[in-house]
């Protein structure tokens, strides 16, 4: 019996160090994607202006966007702006925002898109998913994997310290999320793509026992490589679903139910993890997943994030309605309201006795 290469969908091209940003037109030639650097560059409004002079000496040629919002109506009117112009590629500079409106628009075009990162707040760099705004809440869209990806380590460095933070917590969820994915396959309810819950969790292990962070370049170039191989664990997966399980439909419930005032993605999914973890009350990694969260500054309880435990209660029982086809142990173990808060109360307490903060 003849065996078949399984192809896997990954960027061609993956750069991260100080001064990559530098190289952008170099780096477009080099790998085929644009040979004449006739590309749209997308930047927020407000990050416009920080990077104008390193993008006009590294893409001289580009012609510069730039993007107001996260929406799928900003996603869709960018896509508009940018079709029929002959550009080679779209490359999106900026954050996770920035990152997700360019995919799609990229994707509806039907052009290859640069992802360059400029933080490592969330997984979105090179994943094939795009989160947008839509109708007072968020949604996920499935896109385009980027062609290539950027990190320039000496702009990541500049980024605030909260937000790089908060790429580790989007990291460390994985380990929660790929529970989630093995309890659904254990009743029948998926199958589970065993290269991409490798991945997505060899990401997460990666950061697991660390004694440096976020002030090392070491340590950032592996959150990096994290992030991107979390991107692609998607991508192998057709869907976020080896990076996101109980713990995302918690902080998409929090999205939902408190828009003025949320916390940073990961910071949410990292105690969204914690939390299903917890649940999970044979899962030893409880501890040690408190300690990670918690040696990087990152919230480990709804207290941390803004909110009484009765508020969080509420976002972990809507939190099935916002991925109602996904399974997690939340789906699986169905508590009603008040039971939900009994198991808050006690996720409190236990996260407590570990003082962490001590």
């Amino acid at each position: 019996m003849s065996l078949q290469m399984r192809m896997v969908p990954a960027p061609h091209f993956v750069d991260i160090r100080v001064g990559a940003l530098d190289d952008l037109s170099q780096i477009l030639e080099d790998q085929r994607i644009s040979s004449g650097g006739h590309v749209a560059v997308v930047t927020s409004q407000g990050g416009a202006q920080p990077l104008s002079k390193t993008l006009k000496n590294s893409a001289p040629k580009a012609t510069f966007f730039t993007t107001a919002g996260n929406s799928i109506l900003d996603a869709k009117s960018l896509a508009d702006e940018i079709k029929n112009q002959n550009f080679d590629a779209v490359v999106g500079v900026g954050g996770g925002r920035v990152i997700d409106v360019t995919k799609y628009a990229a994707s509806q075009v039907q052009l290859p898109m640069v992802s360059v990162a400029t933080n490592l707040a969330h997984d979105g760099i090179a994943s094939p998913v795009s989160i947008l705004e839509l109708n007072g809440g968020r949604g996920s869209f499935g896109v385009t994997s980027p062609v290539a990806v950027i990190i320039d380590l000496g702009i990541v460095k500049k980024a605030p310290e909260r937000y790089i933070r908060a790429g580790i917590g989007d990291v460390l969820s994985n380990l929660s999320a790929v529970k989630d994915w093995e309890l659904a396959q254990s009743l029948g309810l998926e199958k589970v793509d065993g290269l991409a819950a490798s991945l997505a969790r060899t990401s997460a292990e990666a950061l697991i026992g660390r004694t440096d962070s976020i002030d090392s370049d070491d340590f950032l170039v592996v959150l990096a490589e994290a992030l991107v191989l979390s991107g692609i664990a998607m991508g192998m997966a057709g869907s976020s679903r080896p990076c996101s399980g109980a713990c995302h439909e918690i902080s998409h419930a929090i999205d939902e139910l408190f828009p003025n005032r949320t916390q940073p993605h990961g910071e949410q999914v990292g105690v969204g993890a914690l939390f299903a973890t917890f649940l999970r009350e044979a899962d030893e990694r409880f501890a040690e997943l408190a300690f990670a969260l918690a040696q990087h500054n990152l919230p480990v309880n709804s207290q941390d994030l803004g909110f009484t435990s009765e508020e969080f209660a509420q976002a972990i029982f809507k939190a099935p309605e916002t991925r109602p086809e996904r399974f997690t142990i939340l789906e699986h173990l169905a508590l009603d309201e008040k039971q939900i808060l009994i198991k808050v109360k006690e996720f409190e307490a236990s996260v407590d006795s570990l003082q962490l903060k001590n």
